[in-house]
């Protein structure tokens, strides 16, 4: 039975297991970045909000190093592209960077906005990362709706008979 259920949503089941280690993988890169960081404690005016430098170079710096892993996680594992020459890699990175510009906006403005709007609890002893979670869902969230309906949408094929 639990064959039958994976079977039917080995996609959808993929992709959430996949943006869960992205997630994973965002959220130890943020605590290491921010640790490493920590002694910049600039800040700087942005969207009218005083932020942390070293907050906002974490998160920029564990982003990028989430888009690398959810790439291959998705090329390889969710979406099974098998294909590795250049130009085909070339292509498809462009379109899934792109494609995650506008959350990667969202990740990199909404924390720091976030913490230095007050949501700057520490767990695990990092700063800032009750922020970090919430907008980490948010663009899981909408990652996924992105990736099913405009980028890796499936489109129907007529059969020949």
């Amino acid at each position: 039975m639990l064959k039958k259920i994976y079977k039917g949503n080995r996609e959808i089941l993929s992709y959430l297991f996949w943006g869960g280690m992205t997630t994973v993988v965002s959220w130890v890169s943020y605590g290491l970045f921010e640790k490493l960081l920590k002694a910049e404690s600039e800040k700087v005016v942005f969207f009218g909000t005083n932020m942390s430098i070293a907050i906002f170079l974490a998160n920029v710096l564990s982003w990028i190093c989430a888009i690398l892993f959810a790439f291959v996680s998705n090329k390889v594992f969710v979406f099974q592209s098998k294909l590795w020459k250049k130009d085909v890699v070339v292509s498809e990175f462009g379109k899934f960077v792109s494609a995650r510009v506008v959350t990667g906006f969202l990740e990199i403005i909404g924390v720091p906005i976030l913490v230095s709007s007050g949501m700057d609890q520490s767990m695990f002893g990092v700063e800032g990362f009750s922020a970090k979670i919430i907008v980490s869902v948010a663009v899981v969230v909408l990652n996924y709706l992105f990736s099913k309906l405009f980028i890796f949408k499936k489109t129907k094929v007529k059969e020949a008979e």
